[in-house]
């Protein structure tokens, strides 16, 4: 394991070439992703390999001087704070007010400038920067270390050995610079209490973190399967409205991932129900405190189908894949996990744990002619996923 340590310290995120090809010049560049995945390393290290680093203004959000420079909605003080600095890079940029107003304003007055913000409550930021900068902006999102990532710095056969630990643990950057269960089960918990759900209330739409516990643990053991609204309220007397809004909450600030059903013109699919997943199998198996091994858990199936997701959501953002993402379900419950419409095509794909292949639904191919199907198992997800 120290070997693997070692080599990961100075690991090249597959979104560092994209930070270099996506910046331009009088357009902001938005860097979302979850809490403690990299980004300002990221961003040091895209300032590093700068060749003109000198004319880089590198300031972090959560600072006075920074909040009072860049919120002043008048061109002057937004000049002067500056300067003469080609690039301005803002790390925590949802914490600056009028944010999104005021890049605006630097973007269109002041000449050859380029801006790089970063955020991870990205439901703030989304709020401050969405309609100013329509037009002006491009979208990096950066996760934890993908497949990809770890076997270009260790290889193939490293990766299967010790593939249960990321359905276990996931893969935050951090957890590979651990050596025990302990410490990285203790750091899982750490993030959870001291950044996600800080992040969560800070916003101001979630006051209660009991109950949004309750609601991600009921997420949780519903991983693949089609969430009621309905019965979450139910479950926690809440109304479906303050469900929903919660929801909305928890998926723009990077903890689970909403996919809807696909539908086009078959009337027995089901299209108005949800599938949620986690971003990371570490905080999810954190948030319901399950770090068992993958031979006594009889949950492996949802731990498999929401790695295999998550990854191909990865490997869709680096490769710049562009997809609508869905699941695919009729009333008499014929299903394909994961559906990517791309390319002018339907592709539809059945994750398995086990090496049994699925049969494709008859409906799925007679229905849509430009529809294929594969089934996701242990043989072939790499060819999937990387």
């Amino acid at each position: 394991m120290s070997v693997f340590i070692n080599m990961l310290k100075n690991i090249e995120r597959l979104a560092f070439p994209l930070l270099q090809q996506k910046i331009q010049k009088n357009k902001v560049l938005l860097l979302y992703g979850p809490r403690r995945v990299g980004k300002t390393t990221l961003l040091e290290q895209f300032i590093k390999q700068h060749p003109s680093s000198h004319e880089i203004l590198f300031v972090r959000g959560d600072t006075r001087t920074t909040q009072e420079g860049l919120s002043a909605q008048n061109i002057e003080p937004l000049r002067s704070f500056i300067g003469n600095h080609s690039i301005l890079i803002i790390d925590e940029a949802q914490l600056i007010p009028n944010i999104g107003a005021n890049l605006k304003i630097i973007v269109d007055y002041i000449p050859n400038i380029s801006v790089i913000a970063s955020g991870s409550a990205a439901f703030s930021l989304a709020q401050q920067v969405g309609e100013p900068l329509t037009g002006r902006k491009k979208t990096i999102c950066l996760y934890p270390i993908s497949v990809k990532e770890i076997i270009a710095h260790t290889n193939v056969p490293y990766y299967l050995e010790t593939l249960d630990q990321y359905l276990i643990y996931g893969t935050y950057p951090e957890l590979f610079r651990l050596t025990s269960y302990k410490e990285k089960k203790e750091y899982l918990d750490e993030i959870i209490d001291s950044y996600l759900f800080r992040d969560i209330l800070a916003l101001g739409q979630v006051k209660n973190e009991k109950i949004v516990r309750d609601l991600l643990t009921l997420l949780a053991f519903q991983i693949g399967k089609e969430v009621s609204l309905s019965e979450l309220a139910n479950a926690l007397e809440l109304h479906k409205d303050t469900v929903y809004r919660y929801l909305d909450v928890l998926e723009r600030s990077f903890i689970i991932m909403n996919i809807r059903g696909f539908s086009r013109n078959l009337r027995k699919e089901v299209t108005k129900t949800s599938r949620y997943y986690f971003y990371d199998n570490g905080i999810r198996n954190a948030l319901i405190n399950n770090f068992n091994q993958l031979h006594v858990r009889n949950d492996v199936g949802m731990l498999w189908e929401n790695y295999i997701v998550m990854e191909r959501v990865k490997k869709q953002m680096y490769e710049e894949i562009r997809s609508n993402n869905y699941f695919w379900r009729t009333y008499d419950k014929k299903e394909i996990d994961w559906v990517e419409e791309r390319e002018g095509k339907l592709f539809g794909y059945e994750i398995k744990w086990g090496s049994k292949k699925s049969k494709v639904p008859k409906e799925w191919l007679s229905t849509y002619s430009n529809a294929e199907f594969k089934t996701i198992t242990k043989d072939n997800f790499l060819e999937f996923i990387t």
